[in-house]
């Protein structure tokens, strides 16, 4: 039964990925601008014979990338050579003539890296610390961790990057970790150790960035999720039952919570590929955040398209294995009703 039930997901979302990715291709083709904007623009100012030259190669671009074509011929096109070839084509601006596979591949690690160091910081930290403001409810302590939360989680990424770099980067106050990158410039010098300790220190304050706001609103939502079990009658029981207050705050008022938080995971996939721009902005990471925004601002549509789908698909998938996860979380939850 539950075989049929993914079987039946499965299809429900390659047909919305269908939709997603029609949407998608259409507001880049009604945007303004395309990947041939700037050659025509630097053909104007030139003589004729450079502007007829730069006219062709345009029109040239402009038919590889079927935007000659109507919307549903060019998207047709595009699906074509996906399915049939799994090619999401070249690049038209960011880097011209490169396969965007490649491309992509050459930024996920950094991104992965990042983003999975970020998000095992978030739940280890957040969780311990919901539970224990739930148990500690109305506390002084409940009420001092709450105020750090919501100031962390008011804080701009930008502000707070910025900020970390003037204090502790090559050139600020302390002068103690590197101000950009991921790697060492003489990684090919260092031991096994070294390179690792290197590695370690170039990326502590792009995943501290990367960690401080999610950790305060998952703490809250843990908190608010654990402390509506706590008051539950079940709990009553339990308590009459003998058992400690530990068995009764991680054992049953836990995990009865534990659906809001399997909730909020299903977007954590498609943020371990996506990357963040400011992050990587702020600290010069040639990752997928950084590549998104050249996308845009280039209009690489090839590229925009490939990063649409990959995010369609990781979202479409995140929420299957939450719904699965659901199960496994609650007995009581049957998929196939």
């Amino acid at each position: 039964m539950i075989l049929t039930y993914i079987l039946k997901r499965l299809a429900l979302a390659l047909f919305t990925l269908l939709i997603i990715l029609f949407v998608s291709y259409t507001l880049l083709r009604l945007a303004p601008g395309d990947p041939t904007q700037s050659d025509m623009l630097a053909g104007e100012s030139g003589t004729l014979g450079e502007n007829d030259g730069a006219l062709r190669k345009n029109n040239a671009m402009r038919e590889k990338l079927d935007l000659d074509k109507p919307i549903i011929t060019g998207f047709a096109l595009w699906l074509k050579r996906i399915v049939l070839h799994g090619d999401f084509g070249q690049s038209a601006a960011v880097e011209p003539g490169r396969d965007v596979t490649d491309l992509i591949l050459e930024r996920v690690p950094v991104t992965l890296t990042l983003n999975i160091w970020a998000i095992l910081l978030t739940y280890l930290l957040a969780v311990p610390i919901g539970v224990l403001t739930a148990a500690k409810a109305g506390t002084y302590l409940d009420r001092t961790i709450e105020v750090i939360l919501f100031t962390l989680y008011s804080l701009p990424v930008m502000w707070v990057g910025l900020l970390l770099q003037s204090l502790f980067c090559e050139g600020g106050y302390f002068s103690l970790l590197p101000i950009s990158g991921t790697e060492p410039d003489n990684a090919l010098t260092l031991s096994v150790w070294q390179y690792h300790w290197e590695k370690a220190r170039h990326l502590l304050l792009p995943v501290i960035c990367l960690t401080y706001g999610g950790l305060a609103g998952l703490s809250r939502y843990t908190r608010v999720s654990v402390l509506q079990n706590i008051r539950a009658d079940y709990i009553r029981t339990a308590r009459s039952k003998g058992l400690t207050e530990t068995v009764i705050l991680w054992k049953h008022a836990f995990g009865n919570a534990l659906i809001t938080m399997i909730t909020l995971f299903s977007g954590l996939l498609p943020s371990l590929i996506s990357g963040s721009v400011l992050v990587e902005y702020i600290f010069n990471i040639r990752g997928m955040g950084s590549l998104s925004l050249l996308a845009l601002s280039s209009r690489d549509y090839p590229l925009q398209m490939a990063l649409f789908s990959i995010t369609g698909v990781l979202t479409l998938a995140g929420i299957l294995l939450c719904d699965l996860l659901y199960m496994a979380a609650d007995p009581r939850i049957r998929l196939t009703k």
